[in-house]
C-alpha cells in the first residue's frame, strides 16, 4: 500500500536540492520524533551516501537500484519499498520522476 498523506509532521519548509536540481526533498519529524523526508528524483543516475540505515518506498513513478560493490540492478515501483543500511552508497536510475518517501531508521 502507497502512503498517501503524513499525518503530524513538522516539515522543513526550505527544501534540500541536491545534484544540481535532480533531486528535492522536503524534511519531516514526526511527533514521535522519527524522521523521514519526501521528496522526487528527476531522470538521471546519481549516487547517495547513507548515514542511518533508510528504506525507500515508491509514492509513484519507478527506479532501479543497487548497493554499491553489486552488480544486479532491482526496480522498486508505486507502493515497493526497499532497505539501505547505514553507512553505505547506493546507486539510483530513474527514466521518469520517481516519488519518494525516505524512512530514515
Amino acid at each position: 500500500m502507497t502512503t498517501d498523506k503524513i499525518d503530524g509532521a513538522t516539515v522543513t519548509t526550505q527544501a534540500n536540492v541536491y545534484f544540481d536540481g535532480r533531486c528535492v526533498s522536503h524534511g519531516l519529524v514526526l511527533a514521535d520524533g522519527s524522521r523521514k523526508s519526501v521528496g522526487v528524483i528527476l531522470p538521471s543516475t546519481l549516487t547517495f551516501t547513507t548515514g542511518a540505515p533508510e528504506v525507500m518506498e515508491c509514492v509513484a513513478g519507478s527506479c532501479e537500484w543497487r548497493l554499491a560493490g553489486t552488480e544486479a540492478w532491482a526496480s522498486s515501483r508505486a507502493g515497493e519499498k526497499f532497505s539501505v543500511p547505514g553507512n553505505a552508497r547506493f546507486e539510483i536510475r530513474v527514466a521518469q520522476a520517481y516519488h519518494y518517501i525516505c524512512h530514515f531508521g
